[in-house]
């Protein structure tokens, strides 16, 4: 093994410009714990002219990534553009074909293309981490592959999401909309000026596929997953989760069924005394269901430069360190294609509110739907017609466990029936 670990970063924003810190601030501890020197010796990036605040005086740049991630100048490439196509896949494609080890904190391609790049890196023997791409400083990648190798997962789940944590906190805590938080998250550069990728879970479900890989040892399919969004819940459902106990977070939940494995992203209540709800704003939280560790939750930052830069700089200390870990926890051959549980099939209890008309029999035929489709009730709140709107009463219902099926039929009757005014609102209740 090389004294000396010649590493090329591409990709210089937030993340990328604290790699490059980091790796400055803290080189002879590393050197020290790793046995090795690791220098900075190449990057690339889209705009070399622009004024970072970082020290590359006696870095080379590179024309464009793929040069950078072919170039025998470097051992190990990392890759900081982000896109699950282009340079980030071409770059990342090219350093593996050549024997490089790549770190890579972009969920976005691993969630697309992570089996065959994994299969790639078996085949050239290079190392293929990606700690940063799920919950940001928290370990979770190495705790699923590593940590917990001694285990048999039955469930993983967290908040993987800080844009979306940061609006229903928010809403909670201060009664604001979600129109009015989603605005400051923009505003302080926690939601993209498209925040659809967020709001509607499809970052959560691009890192739940890869924990659901790590945790069961299967191919990673993030098209199996049955993905919601935030987009509709109100202030009313969350104070209801609050008088009920429960608070509405984003979950992304793996779980293992005797149909198979269920994958889904979507407003969860959780109980309010789980870790998991206590776990506000930007924060990200992971929760590993074990048989011998029983449960495990980590906490922590799951975005920000230096947070996400901790991880990348973790991948690059194991490298240097030697360590050749399979990516998703098992040789690509060994791990199997996932057996999918359809969301129908999912059981669990529901809170479900209903705009319900004003009408004689109303309250007595939704609950004989309910009947008709054996959902036991937990609770029914009833609350006052709106001021404004005096021949509609908002109701809530809570259920016992039941099926998905069960309870979309017994809506669409009671949609049919014409006994509510609008939509209901729908909400799955993870508990403890």
């Amino acid at each position: 093994m090389s004294e000396i670990l010649r590493v090329g970063i591409a990709g210089l924003g937030t993340v990328g410009g604290a790699v490059v810190r980091l790796l400055a601030t803290q080189a002879s501890d590393l050197a020290a714990r790793t046995g090795r020197k690791i220098v900075l010796v190449g990057v690339s990036a889209r705009d070399p002219s622009r004024e970072r605040g970082i020290d590359l005086a006696d870095v080379e740049w590179f024309a464009g990534p793929v040069e950078l991630a072919a170039s025998d100048k470097i051992d190990l490439f990392v890759e900081l553009i982000g896109g699950d196509e282009g340079p980030a896949r071409a770059s990342v494609e090219a350093a593996l074909r050549t024997g490089k080890s790549v770190v890579t904190a972009n969920k976005a391609l691993l969630a697309k293309h992570g089996i065959a790049l994994a299969r790639l890196a078996e085949q050239h023997h290079a190392a293929l981490a990606f700690e940063a791409s799920v919950a940001g400083g928290i370990p979770i990648v190495k705790t699923l592959r590593e940590g917990l190798a001694g285990n048999s997962i039955e469930r993983v789940y967290g908040v993987l999401n800080g844009t979306c944590n940061y609006i229903l906190s928010r809403m909670e805590l201060e009664g604001l909309s979600f129109a009015e938080c989603l605005a400051e998250a923009q505003k302080l550069g926690y939601a993209e000026a498209d925040p659809t990728f967020d709001i509607g879970g499809f970052d959560t479900a691009h890192k739940l596929a890869i924990l659901t890989s790590l945790a069961f040892g299967v191919k990673l399919d993030a098209e199996a997953i049955s993905v919601e969004g935030i987009q509709d819940i109100s202030l009313a459902d969350l104070h209801a989760a609050r008088e009920l106990g429960y608070r509405v977070k984003l979950l992304g939940v793996a779980q293992r069924t005797p149909h198979g494995v269920e994958q889904r992203v979507h407003p969860t209540m959780v109980p309010l005394s789980s870790p998991i709800a206590q776990v506000m704003g930007v924060t990200n939280a992971v929760t590993v269901d074990a048989d011998a560790v029983n449960e495990l939750t980590l906490v922590g930052p799951g975005a920000g430069g230096m947070a996400t830069a901790s991880a990348v700089v973790a991948d690059i200390a194991d490298i240097a360190r030697g360590i050749r870990s399979a990516p998703f926890g098992l040789p690509v051959d060994h791990l199997t294609a996932p057996e999918k549980s359809p969301m129908q099939r999912h059981e669990g209890g529901y809170y479900i509110r209903l705009a319900v008309r004003n009408q004689i029999g109303a309250a007595a035929a939704i609950a004989a739907r309910m009947a008709q489709h054996e959902i036991s009730l937990e609770s029914i709140v009833q609350r006052r017609a709106c001021a404004s709107n005096g021949s509609v009463a908002p109701v809530v219902l809570v259920t016992y466990a039941t099926t998905e099926t069960s309870v979309r039929e017994a809506l669409a009757a009671i949609l049919a029936d014409g006994h509510v005014a609008e939509k209901p609102q729908v909400i799955r209740i993870e508990r403890e």
